[in-house]
């Protein structure tokens, strides 16, 4: 009965997110295709109303909060991890900096900007910092009062969130799309109509030279601010499903993060991280300088995304195989975040997934095939195959269950009579192992090749208790033997999937830098525009772009945890 007004407020705090996402997605596309009667204002007006409410809330949580601190809270020790808080705060400091280039352009262009775009920087600056304090201190809340306040406040975090998200996507990607149009000429496409879709200011800046520098720099600190958003929405999506939970006490184990051990698995993840930098670099300067100059920047990419997609392929079926050859269960626990991991991989991978299946129609429908665009069927068709692997891998991994210690070795409680008192000793596993554990006292028997010791009564004789004891010492030498030779094994099953979650976590990190920063053969490629037209396909790559963008962060975070648990 008390679960039934709980389930209706969890409801209608998701309907009431829902719609209020729903107003700012219609308004964020009025704006974008110049819908008369709808400017930039309005919608940053919209976003602004939507951030300082959540600014609201979050304080008098925060309040609530420290008249409350005495209070023992339940937490969800899986949720809001240390590394996962070190890495919202490294993008919300950059995205700080982007709204520090934001009020420096409105500065420079106040003659000719609506007063939104000074306010809406600065009310997002606070938000931010904010919001960061607020995910470090409660992220792991696991709220038992004012329940349905709760919901909808942090329902209204996660969808508010969400909306700045699909602005910086928006924005991003419209910068991405004229610079795109440019290029498409010298690749050869003179048939598709170059119309620049411009929100620039109709106004002269007052330094010419800040202005270049912010107008420029805003759309490199963009992909921080996105990844940003889309991180702190997920952690206060899990604070929503946690409102309510019953959870079980249990201790949960640290898992720290250590460099031993991943030496191998580092340095060639620095040697892939190193080379698509590189790759990257060479990419932006020679596209669109000229045809040739084009196609072989198109060439090297496709090679090299080649290369790196069939190791990390190699890498995801070598851990699986590991994992079918141990025999471990798997944790079917409710838990959240674990949850949302799992279904974030799936949702996300789609978005690659539907580019990849595009560019693998187009090149079998496609007439003329330029030279390089061959390499796009096996690089897509890898694409496919590696996330996959990978998700598989990945899912399986946060699921298993921590490698609990060895019965053989656990700690054991050795109850023993001597003289009418009850000994309780815990003696190292050593010691019991090969019978040389005694009690503190002096007192009590000692342990001859068993774990519970029996009395001698004396009727055996010197000879048999000599023959006894070199017979154990056998059965000793062996089982310690075989001990050694298992733990062995399974350190250096350990060792490999700790350095092929650490591979994988550089290459997921090298695979988000080349579409996060323009970088984007899907766009420079042509063929696709060819066969589906030219404004389909960028609507696809526009809606499909964002998520590939966040699958290969989210794997990289999802990796870290991984290898930190193995």
């Amino acid at each position: 009965g008390g679960s039934y007004p709980q389930k209706n407020a969890e409801i209608l705090s998701s309907q009431y997110g829902i719609n209020l996402f729903l107003a700012g997605l219609l308004l964020t596309f009025a704006w974008a295709v110049h819908a008369v009667g709808i400017s930039k204002s309005h919608l940053l007006s919209y976003l602004i109303t939507l951030m300082l409410i959540q600014l609201l809330w979050m304080l008098w949580y925060l309040c609530r909060s420290c008249t409350q601190r005495r209070l023992i809270r339940d937490k969800d020790t899986h949720a809001g991890a240390r590394w996962l808080k070190c890495g919202i705060t490294l993008f919300a400091v950059i995205t700080l900096i982007l709204d520090s280039f934001k009020i420096g352009y409105y500065i420079d262009f106040s003659n000719c900007l609506s007063p939104t775009e000074g306010i809406f920087p600065v009310t997002h600056a606070v938000h931010t910092i904010l919001q960061v304090y607020f995910l470090w201190c409660h992220a792991k809340d696991i709220i038992q009062s004012f329940k349905t306040l709760e919901r909808f406040g942090v329902i209204h975090s996660v969808f508010t969130n969400l909306l700045l998200w699909t602005n910086g996507v928006l924005t991003e990607s419209k910068h991405q799309l004229n610079e795109h149009k440019e290029r498409l000429i010298t690749l050869g496409f003179g048939n598709i109509t170059i119309v620049l879709d411009d929100h620039a200011p109709q106004c002269n800046c007052t330094t010419t030279t800040l202005c270049s520098i912010f107008s420029q720099g805003i759309y490199y600190l963009y992909p921080f601010n996105i990844e940003y958003h889309i991180l702190a929405s997920t952690m206060l999506y899990v604070l929503w499903k946690n409102i309510g939970r019953k959870v079980e006490h249990h201790q949960q184990h640290k898992t720290p993060f250590k460099f031993h051990g991943i030496t191998v698995g580092m340095i060639f993840g620095l040697v892939v991280l190193t080379s698509t930098i590189a790759i990257v670099v060479v990419y932006l300067i020679q596209i669109g300088r000229s045809k040739i100059k084009s196609e072989l920047a198109l060439t090297m990419f496709y090679l090299h995304a080649i290369f790196v997609l069939a190791l990390m392929c190699t890498a995801g079926i070598v851990a699986l195989l590991i994992y079918r050859l141990e025999d471990r269960s798997l944790d079917n626990s409710k838990n959240p975040a674990r949850k949302l991991d799992a279904e974030l991989l799936v949702g996300t991978a789609a978005g690659s997934w539907l580019l990849s299946w595009g560019s693998i129609l187009a090149i079998i429908c496609a007439q003329a095939h330029p030279k390089y665009t061959w390499y796009n069927l096996p690089y897509s068709v890898l694409v496919i195959i590696e996330k996959y692997i990978q998700n598989l891998f990945i899912i399986e991994s946060i699921h298993r269950e921590q490698e609990k210690a060895n019965d053989d070795i656990k700690t054991l409680r050795i109850v023993t009579i001597s003289r009418g008192s009850t000994l309780s000793l815990t003696p190292s596993y050593k010691e019991i192992y090969n019978g040389r554990a005694a009690p503190d006292s002096g007192e009590g028997p000692l342990f001859k090749g068993s774990v519970c010791g029996r009395e001698n009564d004396g009727g055996g004789g010197g000879a048999k208790e000599e023959m006894n004891q070199d017979k154990t010492s056998v059965m000793h030498s062996a089982s310690d033997f075989s001990f050694s030779s298992r733990n062995s094994v399974t350190n250096n099953k350990r060792r490999i999937l700790k350095n092929i979650a650490a591979f994988l976590f550089l290459c997921n990190l090298s695979l988000w830098i080349p579409p996060a920063f323009g970088c984007r053969p899907e766009y420079d490629n042509g063929l696709e525009e060819i066969v589906f037209g030219f404004e389909p396909w960028i609507i696809v790559v526009n809606l499909a772009m964002p998520f590939s963008i966040f699958y290969r962060m989210h794997s990289a975070a999802s990796l870290f945890e991984v290898n930190c648990k193995t």
